[in-house]
């Protein structure tokens, strides 16, 4: 997928004002660059089709979804949290807690006028107290598939959903997560690397 193609996979589902406020978080990513590493600076260069689209591509998978809030849980740079948050309208709650990268996440939200339904927790995800279990749950690259559910679990119920890009281990996490998760999980493709799986999971508890 070209970067152009990218942008147009944007506009083509959520419309030319969410491609516009993505075009916005564009150039704050590249001009937070100048003052911290966020993402590495040769993927700048592929930045909408390996961050953005591979952040989106997770909005219509977590479309049965019931009322409540999208737990993105290390988000980092943005991914793919604060993406999902410049897209559709459900209240995100971003935790990072990195001090830096969570003050990035909380002034990206006010410059994009979305800081009203954002909320950025700078903590770890295991000292997190939500007032009511998350609707979705999301993490990119944050841990091996079993020791994320067990560090997030408290913050779910049996209809969250939850969308773990995992790339080419997704298979096999799964299977390795069997062991000490029941539920229902299956990989699905990512639009934007073909070798990779993202999971996705309902109904999850110990076993």
């Amino acid at each position: 997928m070209t970067e152009q193609e990218a942008r147009q996979w944007i506009v083509d589902r959520f419309g030319v004002s969410r491609e516009t406020l993505l075009d916005r978080f564009d150039a704050i990513l590249r001009d937070e660059a100048t003052r911290q590493n966020l993402i590495s600076s040769g993927s700048f260069d592929q930045l909408w089709a390996r961050h953005f689209v591979d952040s989106a591509q997770l909005i219509d998978a977590a479309a049965g979804a019931g009322e409540g809030v999208w737990l993105d849980v290390g988000t980092g740079a943005g991914m793919p949290g604060l993406v999902v948050a410049a897209l559709i309208d459900r209240p995100v709650v971003l935790v990072e807690p990195r001090a830096k990268r969570a003050d990035f996440l909380y002034r990206a939200a006010a410059l994009l006028g979305i800081g009203d339904r954002v909320e950025v927790q700078p903590r770890r995800i295991e000292s997190y107290r939500p007032a009511k279990p998350a609707a979705i749950v999301s993490a990119r690259a944050v841990a091996e598939l079993s020791q994320l559910i067990a560090s997030t679990h408290h913050c779910t119920d049996s209809s969250t959903i939850w969308l773990l890009p995992k790339g080419r281990a997704a298979k096999s996490e799964v299977e390795a997560a069997a062991a000490k998760w029941q539920g229902s999980f299956h990989v699905e493709p990512s639009i934007t690397q073909a070798d990779s799986g993202i999971v996705i999971a309902q109904g999850v508890r110990p076993r």
